[in-house]
């Protein structure tokens, strides 16, 4: 069968209001409830596939983060650890069985109408997604690694530096790629599936491989600028 070309739609969606009386109840919730609470309640609507279930996901996470915008989709067993660190763009898509790792004084920022694949691992320490990223089913972000210092204890025992990571505007992260800490990913990149990121990638730039090498640029040096 040959290939065939399909109209965009997460990208190219419009973004509506929520229902107030959805916003009107996280208010409430973050009032009146605990975190622990309201965390405790999260974990029970996110395994409901209902619609429901979905709407609940909604208001509790509006309830726990620091920002959380509007048409927000958040897919069947999303995990977010310390939400209260992070900021949910408006249209940000999340699919079935993420797992969100924020840390307890760490900063997570995903940009409007970016799209989060399912399955996918973010170390949210210190990360940063701008509007309208692309995340592959599968593709991981770490965001710390021990010093491996002394070498005569074990390195997990060793001390962990947390490295900020960047993924630039309208950037593609592949299906199963992996991003290491410190890297920023630039502006419109694409990331190939499979590729394991370990230095930045220039705006524009098309990398691939083990680890991620240079492929060619989409724009010419003029239009980078």
């Amino acid at each position: 069968m040959s290939p065939r070309t399909v109209k965009a739609v997460h990208g190219v969606q419009q973004v509506a209001a929520d229902p107030a009386d959805e916003v009107a109840e996280s208010a409430r919730l973050q009032e009146r409830e605990s975190r622990e609470e309201l965390l405790e309640s999260y974990g029970m609507a996110a395994f409901l596939d209902t619609a429901d279930g979905a709407r609940r996901r909604r208001i509790l996470l509006r309830a726990l983060c620091k920002s959380f915008g509007n048409s927000v989709r958040i897919g069947v067993g999303v995990l977010v650890l310390h939400p209260h660190t992070f900021d949910i763009g408006d249209a940000v898509f999340v699919g079935n069985q993420t797992f969100l790792q924020g840390r307890h004084d760490g900063h997570c920022a995903i940009g409007a109408h970016t799209w989060i694949g399912p399955q996918s691992y973010f170390d949210c320490r210190d990360l940063e997604l701008g509007e309208y990223v692309g995340w592959g089913p599968g593709a991981k972000v770490l965001g710390s690694e021990h010093t491996g210092e002394p070498v005569d204890v074990p390195i997990i025992q060793t001390d962990l530096v947390i490295k900020p990571v960047r993924v630039g505007k309208g950037a593609d992260i592949g299906v199963n790629a992996v991003l290491l800490p410190g890297v920023t990913v630039g502006a419109g990149a694409i990331v190939g599936a499979g590729a394991v990121v370990t230095h930045d990638v220039p705006d524009y730039a098309i990398v691939a491989g083990v680890p991620a090498k240079l492929l060619r640029y989409r724009k010419d040096p003029e239009q980078r600028a």
